[in-house]
């Protein structure tokens, strides 16, 4: 897996102060996409230990709230295994901190991916520039939906993360 950059005391990308962990590798190239620099799944920088530990040495400050991974698309093909390595590990080292997982799949696609048991909210849909809203919370376009992975995976239909 590949990364670009590792955001630290972000408010923007999921409920609280995150680190934002920015995936190499997308196939959907959104037109408009906020980040276009993450779409070839060989740019940026190999994810190794170092950068790992640089996640959780920022995990472990009590006023970060989570992980957020982003990209580029966590998802894509060659993060899939990584990502959920790594939320696992977050997950077991952090339980009390939440992920957050943008992707440009719906969740009727991946709702039974193995990740999924790890992420708290996923922010599931591509980017459609004709839908752009600059007021919506944690997403760039109204057809995008803040899922709660759980509660929907629960209830068996899904359930949207408040948007308030």
């Amino acid at each position: 897996m590949r990364y670009h950059n590792i955001t630290k005391d972000d408010m923007l990308n999921g409920d609280g102060l995150r680190v934002v962990l920015w995936v190499s590798g997308c196939n959907h190239c959104c037109k408009g996409c906020q980040n276009p620099v993450t779409w070839d799944g060989e740019g940026g920088i190999l994810f190794d230990e170092k950068a790992k530990q640089e996640i959780f040495q920022e995990l472990e400050k009590p006023y970060i709230s989570g992980l957020t991974l982003s990209g580029g698309d966590p998802l894509y093909t060659s993060n899939a295994y990584e990502i959920t390595e790594l939320a696992k590990e977050v997950k077991s080292r952090f339980p009390s901190k939440t992920i957050w997982l943008y992707t440009g799949y719906e969740w009727e696609v991946i709702m039974d991916y193995p990740v999924m048991q790890y992420v708290d909210v996923v922010v599931d849909g591509k980017f459609i520039q004709a839908k752009q809203d600059n007021q919506l919370r944690w997403k760039g376009s109204s057809n995008q939906r803040v899922i709660r992975v759980a509660e929907t995976q629960k209830q068996g239909k899904v359930i949207l993360h408040c948007e308030d």
